[in-house]
């Protein structure tokens, strides 16, 4: 199976999509423990979220699930939250802190899934940037998630439905920062930006607002828009209906934001 999906659009605006892949190579797949066949931590039909909501979007999905090799995680592995609990390149955890894998990847094997499914991840994104870029003057790369809103091992309490990342204002013009915020202000929904969630390393590492490429990283809780934070993990038509409506408003008004990007 190809590690990435590319849809190719004429709109400003990339929808990337990390996390909503669930294909894994067999062996990788007899690797992982019964916990870690549940596939829990996937973003859970984000994909299906946003389909269609901006006529023209051009999308990067990766295909494979991120217990593979997590494609919104630097290739150094460095940590985006030191001193919190996070996961990792290859994650040895779940989100609630429990082993996933029977037989714990290897070096060798780490290497490998670098080279197979993460490097071709970003060599897509990046050259979708570089083209939309070029045809528009500028590229707005809004990042895609979505994670359980009840996660302790995470953090505290309730996830806020909205959690807006834009790496404490470094990877995006402040109008596409107010613009998403505002929009999701409107609802009357909790919403906050720059919270736990500050955006991966694809909105720090793409957001290079000074070279006309602008990140930001929506985190959306999964009680905004499945029946269950839990399996089958169910999406809620009734649910996704208002969310698609704000979902589309913020995508349309970065869209029209960028000829004064372009700036």
């Amino acid at each position: 199976m190809n590690p990435v999906e590319v849809v190719q659009g004429d709109s400003p605006v990339i929808l990337g999509l990390p996390h909503t892949g669930t294909w894994l190579p067999e062996k990788i797949r007899a690797a992982l423990n019964p916990r870690g066949q549940v596939l829990a931590d996937t973003d859970w039909h984000i994909e299906r979220l946003y389909d269609g909501l901006l006529p023209g979007a051009t999308t990067v999905r990766a295909t494979f699930h991120r217990y593979v090799i997590d494609a919104n995680r630097g290739p150094d592995d460095a940590s985006l939250y030191p001193g919190q609990n996070t996961t990792g390149l290859v994650p040895l955890t779940d989100f609630d802190g429990e082993p996933i894998w029977e037989a714990e990847p290897t070096e060798e094997d780490i290497a490998e899934r670098k080279a197979r499914f993460h490097t071709p991840y970003h060599a897509a994104l990046a050259a979708e940037i570089e083209r939309v870029k070029a045809k528009h003057g500028v590229a707005i790369l809004y990042d895609c998630h979505s994670i359980r809103s009840v996660i302790p091992f995470l953090f505290d309490g309730v996830l806020p439905d909205f959690n807006i990342g834009t790496n404490s204002g470094a990877s995006c013009d402040k109008r596409i920062e107010a613009a998403t915020f505002e929009a999701c202000a409107a609802t009357g929904r909790s919403h906050v930006l720059n919270g736990r969630f500050k955006g991966g390393w694809t909105t720090r590492h793409y957001g290079r607002p000074g070279q006309r490429v602008h990140a930001i990283q929506m985190e959306l809780a999964q009680a905004t828009h499945l029946a269950t934070e839990a399996p089958p993990f169910a999406y809620d038509e009734r649910k996704a209906e208002s969310l698609r409506v704000t979902l589309g408003a913020i995508l349309e008004r970065l869209a029209a934001l960028a000829p004064e990007l372009r700036a």
